[in-house]
């Protein structure tokens, strides 16, 4: 593309022989304007990487290489009957066809994707087993865990076993049965003493009254507590 502006004309060469009216060779006429004026510079036309890629098209079955367009028929069937000598025409950078060469590129483009995309993967691949290894380290120490607290918890219910509710209840209601046992051997004991037609000294009967008012009371008390526990007033028991 041209510009408006001429480029500056060379410097004149100095003469030896001096002139008086000092005049200069007249400068070349301006360049003509490209089509279009400066107003319609297309920027993209300096860059071809700028420009949109066409697709090339398929040259056909027709198409021969300039390699092969001045050879003889004798040569043509030599190569003709040689796959491999084919094979390195069509693909080889000085004979293959445009079309030919772009699909290449892209093919190589693709395969470059794909590696790179295997290689991710294969970086992923590993710190999944790692992960993988990890957690499964984890699952067995919880499991390990798991099974020492039931272990501890085991050892610490045997050792409250004593005072499960159950335990507590089936204790509070045998020591009332044997209470009362306890109440009836001191009356027994008393009328057996009577019978014997011996009088019992006023200190032996303050004893006993003293002996079985105490088991008489103690009785009670358990009775009561049964009776509570039976009706639902104990708290924290049900």
């Amino acid at each position: 593309m041209y510009s408006h502006t001429p480029p500056a004309p060379p410097p004149k060469p100095a003469s030896r022989i001096s002139t008086s009216s000092g005049t200069q060779s007249p400068r070349p006429p301006p360049l003509p304007e490209a089509p279009g004026g400066a107003g319609n510079f297309d920027a993209s036309s300096q860059h071809p990487s700028h420009q949109q890629h066409q697709p090339i098209p398929d040259p056909g079955d027709q198409w021969l290489p300039l390699f092969l367009q001045d050879k003889s028929k004798q040569d043509l069937a030599t190569i003709l009957s040689s796959p491999a000598l084919l094979s390195a025409l069509t693909h080889s950078p000085s004979t293959i066809h445009p079309s030919l060469r772009a699909s290449h590129a892209t093919l190589s483009s693709a395969l470059a994707e794909n590696v790179s995309r295997a290689s991710d993967l294969s970086t992923l691949e590993s710190h999944l087993a790692h992960q993988r290894e990890t957690t499964q380290a984890q699952l067995l120490s919880t499991h390990a865990l798991e099974r020492q607290w039931k272990a501890k918890q085991a050892g610490m219910d045997h050792a409250l076993s004593g005072f499960a509710p159950a335990r507590l209840y089936q204790r509070l209601g045998q020591e009332l049965v044997e209470q009362e046992g306890v109440c009836a051997a001191l009356e027994e004991s008393f009328l057996e003493g009577e019978g014997d037609g011996e009088m019992a000294s006023e200190r032996e009967v303050s004893e006993w009254a003293r002996r079985y008012r105490e088991a008489k009371k103690v009785a009670y008390l358990r009775r009561e507590r049964k009776e509570r526990w039976d009706e639902g007033r104990v708290g924290g028991w049900r």
